[in-house]
């Protein structure tokens, strides 16, 4: 139920998960998805004890890019990069190792290093030609770097090499490509009531007008 409901109302999986964490603490995966459940809703210092107690109950590293960006979500970008330098990131997967690249660029763009945050993201996953699931975000968090250090042309072909990559409309990249672009898109029904607001029925003092004028007339 957590899972099911943590992207459409993360406020009611985060109900079920102090529930769930009531009957159940003791099971490493009631305490990773209460986790989740307190880390969508941005409550990280809860998000990261319940990764943790995860974690010393599995001793798994999987939860580890995650831990990492609670840190930075608690104003504590150097912890984050501490971890992002620990030896459980080498023991992590290719997908695990990108989300710790991805939240070590973010601390660095915390720390106001941009410069510093764009070289975290140059990788051999950001320059491989094949897509991945975790390609899109990437590319999108370079190209966002880049555009905060003003490189506006090189972040274009960035957020285009992110639109192409993401299959799953997991970033706005085609939204941010389009704003580089200076595209601005109105709402269908918005363009409607701009129509009915433009075609207006005379006032009560026009229709008055007019018939003094007929009386005029007369």
């Amino acid at each position: 139920m957590v899972a099911r409901l943590l992207d459409e109302d993360p406020e009611a999986a985060y109900a079920y998960s102090k529930i769930a964490l009531r009957l159940a603490s003791r099971v490493a995966a009631v305490r990773e998805a209460g986790g989740f459940a307190a880390y969508a809703n941005q409550k990280y210092s809860e998000a990261l004890a319940e990764f943790r107690a995860a974690r010393r109950m599995t001793g798994s590293v999987e939860l580890w890019p995650v831990m990492a960006d609670c840190e930075r979500g608690l104003g504590r970008p150097e912890k984050a990069l501490d971890m992002a330098g620990a030896p459980e990131v080498h023991k992590l997967d290719k997908a695990g190792q990108v989300e710790m690249r991805l939240v070590a660029a973010g601390a660095r763009r915390d720390m106001g290093q941009l410069d510093a945050a764009i070289v975290t993201l140059q990788s051999p996953e950001l320059a491989s030609n094949s897509v991945q699931p975790w390609t899109a975000r990437l590319r999108y968090a370079y190209a966002d770097a880049l555009l905060a250090a003003g490189r506006e042309q090189e972040a274009r072909e960035w957020f285009a090499k992110a639109v192409e990559s993401d299959r799953d409309g997991s970033t706005d990249a085609s939204d941010r490509l389009a704003e580089l672009d200076g595209v601005e898109f109105m709402d269908a029904l918005d363009e409607e009531r701009e129509g009915e607001r433009g075609v207006e029925s005379p006032s009560v003092e026009d229709r008055g007008a007019d018939k003094d004028v007929d009386g005029e007339k007369d």
